[in-house]
């Protein structure tokens, strides 16, 4: 991990952001937010908890709120899909709204369902106001196809992308977390490590596939399909993909799941087969839901930095002075999505 040197620890001059920190500091941007709101459960160390703070004190980089006048307030319009069929999405709108308003921004949502006469009517009554910009939202991490009249405005895709990389994009980084989710795994001994994924179509789903087979191969350990079952992201298929790995003539000693809500299924699977967690069977999942702590035992699972993407969104879309220039392509900025440790893995000895 980069050092922070005096070279880059320069205050800036306009507000500092969450980049800036993470810049200077020389870790990511998930990082920051995850120090600076006191997260502790994540897997950071002391030092780089230090370095970040000690970089964000340098740079005068501060969470939390302004006295803002009434007169000197602008919208940002945040384009929304769905948020009633996933209550991960709240996160997303919680960080925009607290950077939003730090910046004298008052956070606007619609929720539109992907239905692109909401979007344009949306725009059409709220552009009529003064506005920094528009944050396209999706629920499901996917590739979208944003109203044509955004290329003229200042907007930043939050949890999407476009096929042409012509808009700025933050994203989680599903692969990259599902490395780390397999390799806390194998560090503890486990080779028989089955993977309940989410439905193939979803880029969610592929993505963490990818990082599962990665982090395998990285450890010499072959791939097997046979330990590969599909999910539907809820706890009714992980329960019987659960069966049907533990029937198995070789059954696995770890189970990674998906999303928690398909760990919660691999939970009550194992019960019912007189198994205990983690003595029998380790099981890891995805998203830190609110419930995984409160599990018997609580589970270790993978943080999806919602909050942070949401910061990261407004914060990047007040640094823009103007709509991306016509053909200029945005390489997405993917957020580190850490290893949340708790009691769901056992030791595999010899």
């Amino acid at each position: 991990m980069a050092r922070r040197t005096d070279k880059t620890l320069q205050r800036v001059d306009r507000r500092p952001t969450m980049a800036d920190v993470a810049k200077s500091a020389g870790v990511s941007q998930a990082t920051v937010s995850l120090v600076m709101n006191g997260v502790g459960d994540v897997r950071i160390s002391a030092s780089t908890r230090l370095r970040v703070l000690a970089a964000a004190d340098e740079l005068g980089y501060r969470i939390g709120r302004r006295v803002v006048s009434g007169s000197s307030l602008r919208s940002i319009i945040m384009l929304l899909d769905e948020v009633s069929t996933n209550p991960l999405a709240a996160a997303d709108i919680l960080g925009a709204r607290e950077v939003a308003w730090q910046n004298e921004c008052i956070l606007t949502v619609i929720t539109t369902r992907g239905d692109p006469a909401i979007e344009e009517a949306a725009l059409d009554l709220l552009l009529a106001q003064p506005t920094a910009g528009v944050i396209y939202a999706a629920t499901a991490t996917r590739q979208v196809n944003p109203p044509e009249r955004l290329r003229a405005i200042p907007t930043v895709l939050l949890n999407c992308r476009t096929a042409d990389g012509r808009m700025p994009a933050v994203l989680p980084g599903h692969a990259d977390g599902a490395r780390t989710a397999t390799e806390a795994l194998l560090e503890a001994g486990h080779r028989r490590i089955a993977f309940i994924n989410g439905e193939a179509y979803m880029l969610a789903s592929r993505e963490r596939l990818r990082g599962y087979r990665e982090a395998l191969a990285a450890w010499s350990v072959p791939f097997d399909a046979t330990l590969v079952r599909p999910g539907n992201w809820l706890l009714s298929d992980a329960f019987d993909q659960t069966r049907s790995l533990m029937a198995l003539d070789v059954p696995p000693t770890a189970i990674f799941c998906a999303s928690d809500r398909m760990a919660l299924g691999a939970y009550e699977a194992l019960r019912e087969l007189g198994m205990r967690i983690p003595e029998d069977v380790s099981v890891v999942g995805y998203d830190d839901d609110s419930f995984a702590r409160y599990l018997p035992p609580p589970l270790t699972t993978v943080l999806v930095p919602h909050e942070e993407m949401g910061r990261w969104a407004v914060e990047h879309l007040l640094s823009l002075t103007e709509a991306s220039a016509p053909g200029k392509k945005h390489r997405p900025v993917m957020l580190e999505c850490p290893l949340v440790e708790r009691n769901s893995i056992g030791t595999i000895r010899g």
